[in-house]
């Protein structure tokens, strides 16, 4: 039997950012469509081309140092995903890179943080809430279901008490997260845009799901599939 993983490594990151990369080329049509009446068409290509990018540079980033690869994400999605969604992204894996700085390794509670991290730079460049149609709509209750899992009992048959941090229990947190996530993005159908191009459409945005709260759901999804792996 394969020893469980207790925590994400550098390695296990990089994992993650190549299957993001794939899944976000397979969706990117699915995203498009998604940001053809609310938006410029656009979502998809740019989240395509980004993280096609950072596969591109993985080989080149040290993986040793966890904040510094997220930043270094950061700072290609910055520069290579266009529209809006550069910006947020990349300050989404930037602040989550500061909060990790110098961690070899991330449990439960340390990929929290820097989620949550991540989550209150969106919020802060975006100056987006909840309920506003946008990728923290998706984001907020991921990390509330990654909180909500810290203090979760260990997973049924586990010897010694168990740890939050486990493989299975990294793997379901993550899963719940991702669900959490998807949940978020299709309760954006309804709303009404307050933020960005869409907010423009006013009550016309209803009826429509955000692609950026869908492609952070599509980015947990990844996550949640490489800790389960």
């Amino acid at each position: 039997m394969q020893t469980p993983v207790q925590t994400l490594s550098g390695d296990h990151i990089a994992a993650w950012l190549e299957r993001a990369a794939d899944e976000l080329e397979r969706e990117k049509m699915f995203l498009t469509e998604l940001d053809a009446p609310i938006g410029d068409s656009d979502h998809g290509v740019n989240m395509a081309r980004g993280f096609t990018a950072v596969r591109g540079r993985l080989d080149t980033l040290d993986r040793s140092d966890i904040g510094a690869l997220l930043r270094n994400v950061g700072t290609i999605l910055l520069s290579t995903v266009g529209g809006a969604s550069g910006p947020l992204y990349g300050t989404l894996f930037r602040d989550a890179g500061q909060k990790a700085a110098g961690a070899a390794a991330l449990d439960l509670a340390a990929l929290t943080a820097c989620l949550e991290a991540g989550l209150e730079g969106v919020r802060r460049r975006g100056k987006a809430a909840p309920g506003e149609k946008t990728m923290v709509d998706a984001l907020v209750p991921a990390v509330d279901a990654l909180k909500a899992a810290q203090s979760a009992p260990p997973p049924a048959g586990a010897r010694g008490g168990g740890t939050p941090t486990s493989r299975a229990s990294m793997a379901d947190a993550l899963a719940r997260a991702a669900e959490a996530a998807r949940a978020g993005a299709e309760a954006t159908v309804p709303l009404i845009a307050r933020k960005g191009r869409a907010s423009y459409l006013g009550e016309r945005s209803a009826g429509h799901q955000d692609p950026g709260a869908t492609s952070c759901w599509l980015l947990l999804r990844s996550l949640a599939a490489t800790a389960g792996a």
